[in-house]
């Protein structure tokens, strides 16, 4: 559709209809106004039988928003609403898109605010809750409120981890970035196409705001019984994916392979004259390679990547082979004991372990490997992973233009050593590094050219260890050689003033910045662990998910958690907490596998992270600001003290060495800091110490941890009149304290 505009509009409204007459001239009006000063256009898909067609051609007529009509005829319109919203997404080039519906339950003025949350919040998709407290169902009935609520809470039981902190899933009154969304993934099916969307795109970052569902001004509703039976098929569909489709074809393949493998069991038996046991052995291995060839080609055919031939075939041996530890005693039990005659005992035996044969052939065998994830730092650097790396989600791009400066990929250490070392190949210097054991983590680091990282596969099923052990060092150093310093501190910013709060690791930046944030919402965030720094005092955001514990969340007042995900706080914060960690580096110095049991650890129970507009909604996402103050927490006693700038200098360059320690940094540092002839910690220093020339730096000790409430006073000291010179700097706030 040509949007009528030099350039695609900054938003289009896609609004669905169906035999809304009544409504869509009054929708329109109040959207032109709600519209005001965007550039954007309004989209209509009716698949009305009503005179909805000429009353929009009507309000078009007098709206200040252009506005375009898709009628969709009795045979096209395939999925519902949620095939009339594909046809309206697919429709514009607009950057931003809110969807809501055409009865006015969907209040037309809140469309702006979603844009906004959107844009400020640096998110993809924005959602109106009904159910987000305080508010409620508004214009839902009892019964429909509990309808909806009973509909959520199973959906939510059934993608707990999609789903986490989606208060409604099921609301169709939302905004969402075009680019993001693949129209030919998405296979809606009546009213849920947000549930389509959250579940079906990968990497999806997501707010949502409150709003009171209004009452239909005319017309009836469209829910019914029949859009019930179309919501089950559609979370059928996204829960079982293609799988049951997979299973019917790897069904059939053994059934053929059963008609092989008994024939071959009754060749051995009864033609050579052997036991029906080692008959059976026998049979197996027949039957696998009929049933591997089928199984390759067939039930998971594809273009999609996967091991190599041989590799998928010896797995699939394997695994029949592993399978006669059961089948065994069974074809003893069904034959000596029940009397079964060994051909229809071996069929028993063979039917009763597709299910779980099955399993292992999907998820392990010929499991797809993950896509590559794409980020970009700042334009800094750029990297590619195997696997999504949830710390780097707010530099998540969708492709980049030129291979990765750092490239993540999975390794093969077979023959690799126990321990670190370092290899000379044509290709220059390969840093290996093997924990003991045969299953502890792995990593190779291979720096000239792009950056290749290899990790073993238990790494890998770890997003959070591969980020934490391997990734983040690389970045650090990555942008010191680039003039840019990944310091290990918080920041929040006052206008386009930034503040950096650094402590030790553990200390509380994160409980001070979330207080801070809480408390007014004068403040901007730019991260709460790790700030990057120019040699020029220029901030750039390093927002991660703020790792979190019960005190933590105790500190805020609006955070956006679920029940279960504040009952898992408990259980996470503990596991994960300092003295965890400080166990994990223990275990380290003993020689012990502890990167290996951290990333077990983590599979199994995945530590407490949330972004930040979770915790406290509506933050203020920064974009760049200047560096006008430092602040070193410290627990203690209840003073304030100005510091010296080489003190101020060492202080925060030894709490960068604090966040790191833990496997296999100690053994790899030495390369990462002094590869190509460079000293990267002196470049570091460097950049830090022009960046916190003339800002003044006070060390706040409190025995209470109320650093937070200090913070109002540093920040009114940044914009008082800037002193040139590190003592003039100082003066300020100095007499910011008195």
């Amino acid at each position: 559709m040509d949007s009528g505009y030099g350039a695609p509009p900054a938003l289009a409204v896609v609004v669905p209809t169906r035999n809304e007459a009544d409504n869509v001239g009054r929708l329109i009006d109040e959207l032109g106004q709600a519209l005001e000063g965007i550039t954007a256009e309004i989209i209509i898909v009716d698949d009305s039988d009503d005179d909805t067609p000429r009353r929009v051609a009507e309000a078009a007529q007098t709206s200040s928003v252009r506005v375009g009509l898709i009628w969709r005829k009795p045979g096209e319109r395939e999925g519902g609403l949620g095939g009339a919203v594909i046809a309206g997404l697919a429709a514009t080039g607009a950057r931003w898109v809110v969807v809501m519906d055409g009865d006015l339950q969907h209040p037309p003025a809140l469309v702006p605010e979603l844009l906004r949350q959107a844009e400020n919040n640096d998110l993809d998709l924005v959602l109106a809750s009904r159910f987000l407290a305080p508010q409620n169902g508004g214009g839902l009935s009892r019964a429909r409120t509990l309808v909806s609520r009973s509909l959520i809470g199973a959906t939510r039981l059934l993608f707990p981890r999609r789903l986490a902190g989606v208060s409604d899933p099921l609301t169709g009154f939302f905004c969402v970035r075009r680019a993001r969304i693949d129209l030919e993934r998405l296979h809606p099916d009546g009213f849920k196409i947000l549930l389509a969307i959250l579940l079906q795109t990968p990497g999806l970052r997501v707010g949502q705001m409150p709003f009171t569902f209004g009452q239909r001004a005319e017309g009836e509703s469209k829910a019914s019984v029949r859009e019930l039976g179309r919501y089950g098929r559609l979370v059928l569909r996204l829960r079982m994916g293609t799988a049951v489709e997979r299973f019917g074809r790897f069904g059939l393949v053994g059934l053929t392979g059963l008609v092989v493998n008994t024939l071959a069991l009754a060749v051995f038996v009864e033609g050579l004259g052997l036991h029906y046991l080692p008959g059976a052995i026998l049979a197996t291995q027949v039957s696998t390679i009929w049933n591997f060839v089928l199984t390759d080609r067939w039930v998971f055919r594809g273009p999609h990547k996967r091991a190599a031939l041989a590799t998928r075939f010896i797995a699939f041996a394997a695994m029949n082979n592993l399978a006669l530890l059961l089948r065994g005693p069974m074809l003893v039990v069904l034959t000596e004991w029940l009397g079964i005659e060994y051909l229809a005992s071996n069929v028993i035996s063979l039917c009763a372990l597709t299910l779980l044969r099955f399993a292992v052939a999907d998820r392990l065998i010929w499991a797809p490997r993950v896509g590559q994830h794409h980020y970009d730092v700042h334009g800094l650097v750029t990297l590619t992973s195997l696997v999504r790396l949830p710390e780097l989600e707010r530099f998540s791009v969708d492709d980049l233009a030129a291979p990765a400066q750092i490239q993540v990929v999975a390794g093969n250490f077979a023959n690799a050593p126990y321990g670190g070392n370092i290899t000379t190949t044509a290709d220059g210097d390969v840093v290996n590094y093997r924990e003991p054991f045969m299953f502890g983590s792995r990593y190779r680091f291979q720096p000239d050219g792009p950056t290749l990282v290899e990790v073993s596969g238990l790494v890998c099923r770890s997003p959070h260890v591969l980020y934490t052990n391997v990734v983040e060092p690389l970045l650090r150093w990555t942008l010191a050689e680039r003039g840019y310093a990944l310091v290990h501190a918080a920041c929040v910013t006052s206008g386009d003033r930034a503040l950096l709060i650094t402590a030790r690791t553990d200390t509380g930046k994160t409980t001070t910045i979330l207080k801070a944030l809480d408390s007014t919402t004068d403040y901007g965030f730019a991260s709460d662990d790790l700030t990057l720094l120019a040699a020029d005092g220029t901030v750039l955001p390093y927002p991660k998910p703020l790792t979190i514990s019960q005190h933590t969340l105790h500190a805020v007042t609006r955070a956006n958690l679920t029940f279960g995900e504040r009952t898992k706080l408990r259980y996470q914060a503990r596991l994960h907490s300092r003295e965890g960690r400080s166990i994990g580096l223990l275990l380290a110095q003993k020689g012990l596998p502890a990167a290996a049991m951290n990333a077990v650890v983590q599979m199994i129970i995945p530590p407490p992270k949330y972004d930040v507009t979770r915790l406290v909604p509506g933050t203020d996402m920064v974009k760049k600001a200047q560096l006008a103050a430092m602040v070193v927490i410290q627990r203690g006693g209840d003073e304030s003290t100005v510091l010296d700038p080489e003190d101020a200098l060492d202080t925060l360059m030894a709490n960068c060495d604090d966040a790191y320690g833990f496997p296999p940094y100690p053994v790899i540092q030495d390369f990462l800091h002094s590869r190509n002839g460079l000293d990267l910690r002196a470049a570091e220093r460097r950049t830090t110490a022009s960046a916190l020339t003339g800002v003044p730096a006070t060390l706040l000790e409190s025995s209470t941890m109320n650093w937070w409430e200090h913070l109002p006073r540093l920040v009114d000291a940044m914009h008082a009149p800037t002193v040139t010179g590190g003592e003039g700097a100082m003066a300020t706030v100095e007499s910011a304290d008195e």
